[in-house]
């Protein structure tokens, strides 16, 4: 499955009535919940009767916590002179290019345009994710191994 049509996936689900939606290819699991208080992600191979989860995603904040980080996500982000780096596409972030090796950016660290500042994987392929601007990375918006959605903010890069 591709990530466009997971993506056309969300959207679709998004639009609907529909609360839950499971669906099942060639051993890949995609399961979509809506108005839920936790996101599990589970990476397997179906065989038989057996499914072994490989990772699981904590439980979200309460409703109102995100609402105040988003607020003061918002606040931050007035300020003229900062971008904001945002993912291209649904994946994990990656703040370095192999566990045990440093992060490409750290804070306060200048970038250009052409700076790759993490990798966001998506359907086990890894994307190099590039700055687009030239600065100082001000703050990481996201841990490493978090899942991050379409157009979720990375990084604040203040010009």
């Amino acid at each position: 499955m591709r990530i466009q049509e997971v993506r056309e996936l969300i959207r679709l689900i998004d639009q609907s009535n529909i609360d839950e939606f499971e669906y099942e290819y060639e051993g890949a699991v995609v399961k979509i919940k809506k108005n839920s208080d936790s996101v599990v992600v589970n990476r397997g191979v179906v065989q038989a009767d057996t499914y072994q989860p490989v990772e699981q995603v904590a439980p979200i904040a309460e409703p109102i916590a995100v609402q105040q980080v988003v607020k003061e996500e918002v606040a931050k982000v007035d300020d003229a002179n900062l971008v904001k780096v945002t993912s291209p596409m649904v994946g994990t972030f990656y703040a370095s290019p192999t566990p045990d090796a440093d992060a490409y950016v750290s804070v306060g660290q200048k970038v250009s345009s052409n700076t790759v500042v993490c990798i966001v994987e998506a359907m086990k392929l890894f994307n190099e994710i590039e700055a687009e601007v030239d600065g100082e990375v001000v703050e990481i918006l996201v841990k490493d191994g978090q899942l991050v959605e379409y157009g979720q903010p990375l990084f604040l890069v203040k010009k």
